[in-house]
């Protein structure tokens, strides 16, 4: 019988390691990202010392050196920024020309979505499912009751005196809730193995993809009217929407269309073998997986097509940035047009920075190993 060797085992002892990094908190952080080193030192330094070189200005001129009450420009007697324009004009530029009298209306609107935002974000609240049939079924009806009027005793308001940011949101939650789906569908028919229904698809996808956003609500409010029957009249701002949902709807469909690329064929023949027909493959197995793929690109197509709100100033609609420009054409206040700009740049900020911080974070719950 021969005996084992012990070419396998280790004789001689472990080096000693450094101990595992205890330090945690502000200190911790900086000293692991920014001080690890003396080169990362002396870079975070020289880098630290010239944003507070840039932004040092730029705080005094926004809030140490800036006139934040007034009704006029006259209280404007710094060299800072006025915000004294911001004030005067804040109802205008949330509600547009909305009837001074109506605007609880449109309050009311803007809680329900924020309630129903929080609700989704807050992954403890239950019955989700409950709250997502209302926001996609109920809320709409209601919104539409109450901004457009005309019912239950409502005064009705034409969507001509919308406008503001009240009208960038609208837009811009139609637009998104509607280019999704129609986005999964135009992906899964370019997909499709049946030619009639994948050439439309193509043709679909690439026709609005080629053609500027500009140039779709211009056909869509001025040369589209033309080819109705006279007796036929559609409101501006619906024909804005339906543009607004096809153009990026074809975006969101390459989108979609890489995330199923991504999925191993395997996962589509275990449907098969289990018996499930195309869509219960696909709304059960492909694609759960390829949303979640694919979540930085249909968020980055999500912040692109709110800021694109601000083109409907081409077919006369007045978001909050067109409600801007217009307030500085008053003769009262000329020369006040940075403030007005960085305002907007701020609220457009705002809202795209949570949607890309929320989808951060869905990534990190639904991350099951695709993270490198």
């Amino acid at each position: 019988m021969t005996t084992p060797t012990n070419s396998t085992f280790r004789t001689e002892m472990i080096e000693a390691r450094e101990a595992p990094n205890q330090s945690r908190g502000v200190a911790g952080w900086l000293r692991a990202n920014l001080f690890s080193g003396p080169i990362n030192s002396v870079v975070s330094v020289v880098v630290i010392l010239l944003i507070a070189r840039l932004i040092w200005p730029f705080l005094e001129w926004t809030v140490i050196d800036a006139n934040f009450l007034g009704s006029s420009r006259d209280a404007c007697t710094g060299d800072g920024a006025c915000w004294v324009f911001i004030a005067s004009r804040f109802d205008s530029i949330i509600y547009g020309f909305y009837p001074e009298a109506a605007r609880w209306r449109v309050d009311i609107v803007f809680a329900v979505l924020a309630v129903l935002i929080a609700w989704l974000a807050v992954p403890r609240l239950p019955q989700k499912k409950w709250v997502v049939l209302f926001a996609l079924i109920g809320f709409p009806i209601l919104a539409y009751i109450l901004l457009l009027g005309g019912h239950f005793g409502l005064a009705y308001v034409p969507t001509r005196a919308w406008g503001g940011l009240m009208l960038t949101l609208t837009i811009a939650v139609v637009g998104i809730v509607g280019s999704l789906p129609i986005g999964i569908l135009l992906a899964l028919g370019r997909r499709s193995k049946m030619p009639f229904v994948k050439s439309i698809c193509v043709i679909f996808i690439e026709f609005w993809r080629g053609v500027p956003l500009i140039t779709v609500l211009f056909m869509a409010s001025v040369m589209l009217p033309l080819f109705m029957p006279g007796n036929i009249e559609f409101d501006k701002l619906l024909r804005a929407l339906v543009g607004i949902m096809l153009f990026w709807s074809a975006y969101m469909a390459e989108v979609i269309r890489s995330g199923l690329q991504a999925i191993g064929k395997g996962q589509n023949e275990a449907g098969q073998a289990l018996g499930l027909s195309y869509w219960q493959r696909m709304g059960l197995i492909i694609l759960p997986q390829a949303l979640k793929l694919v979540i930085p690109g249909i968020v980055n197509t999500f912040i692109s097509l709110f800021k694109d709100t601000s083109l409907v100033l081409i077919i006369g609609l007045l978001d909050m940035l067109a409600i801007i420009r217009a307030g500085l054409t008053d003769t009262n206040w000329l020369g006040f047009s940075t403030e007005g700009y960085v305002f907007a740049a701020l609220v457009y900020w705002i809202f795209c920075f949570s949607m890309s911080r929320y989808s951060q974070y869905i990534e990190r719950r639904l991350n099951t190993g695709h993270k490198q």
